[in-house]
């Protein structure tokens, strides 16, 4: 029925001043397109954004925007003229509107520095601002500059989420560790991203720092905080805000300032 109801609302044409207008349905293209986009370019983010559990931007200005949920239906009525996605977004949903003629655009997670700069650009270039991507991808650089770690070996470290989650090997944060003086006990032990590290393991061989990553909200956190990891006295615990480990782009700044405040402070 949607296809009858819809079949005429087509994208409107966009402003010279403000651009092509978009719909994000990515709370990591959220983000960024929040400050590379006009408002009245961005005509709604993912409602995701709008959570304190899941977003990556700052939630006040999140829930000053309209927020969708993914339906094509939220979408249509909004009429914009591309919609960002992304990897993880049902193929019904973008096979349904790029058959009623919208411009569909999906953005994976980046795994590194250099995918997560490529995805501003790229997003700051759909958006008709590249010059205000530049700009983000240089306050990137300027927080990586400075969250450089002081000379001497790597530590090792490990992103401990709720029930044992990890990340491992070809993950964002596995890269900005490696930048701030650390190195990712995970990667070292050939696990993936999210892949699970038990207790057992941890106290049998634990690493020089653990970032626990918890989820108020969760029961698996008992984990993170369980009695036994009393008897780690020569390794270091730091809490670290989980929702700095979802996405890239103007994250990236204070994900890397909590690694450098705790890597120089051992």
């Amino acid at each position: 029925m949607i296809f009858a109801l819809t079949a005429c609302a087509a994208p409107q044409p966009g402003s010279a001043t403000t651009g092509l207008t978009l719909v994000s349905m990515n709370p990591c293209t959220d983000a960024i397109l929040a400050e590379v986009a006009d408002p009245q370019q961005l005509l709604a983010i993912s409602s995701y954004s709008q959570d304190p559990a899941s977003s990556s931007m700052d939630l006040a200005r999140a829930r000053a925007m309209r927020g969708v949920s993914g339906t094509v239906e939220e979408v249509l009525a909004l009429h914009p003229q591309i919609v960002i996605g992304s990897s993880f977004t049902a193929p019904g949903t973008r096979m349904a509107l790029e058959r009623l003629g919208y411009r569909f655009e999906a953005f994976g997670l980046a795994g590194t520095v250099e995918e997560s700069r490529e995805q501003v650009r790229e997003l700051a270039r759909i958006a008709g601002h590249p010059e205000r991507g530049e700009a983000l991808v240089a306050r990137i650089d300027a927080a990586l500059a400075t969250a450089a770690p002081p000379l001497g070996p790597p530590v090792s470290a490990v992103v401990w989420q709720s029930g044992g989650i990890v990340p491992g090997q070809g993950t964002l944060i596995n890269d900005l560790l490696s930048r701030t003086g650390f190195v990712n006990y995970a990667a070292l032990r050939g696990l993936q991203q999210a892949d699970v590290l038990g207790l057992e393991a941890m106290l049998a061989d634990p690493p020089q720092v653990i970032f626990a990553a918890g989820n108020r909200h969760s029961e698996e956190d008992r984990l993170l905080s369980h009695p036994a990891l009393a008897a780690l006295t020569d390794t270091r615990r730091a809490a670290f805000d989980p929702k700095l480990l979802w996405c890239g782009g103007p994250t990236i700044v204070r994900t890397v300032a909590r690694l450098a405040q705790v890597r120089r402070s051992l």
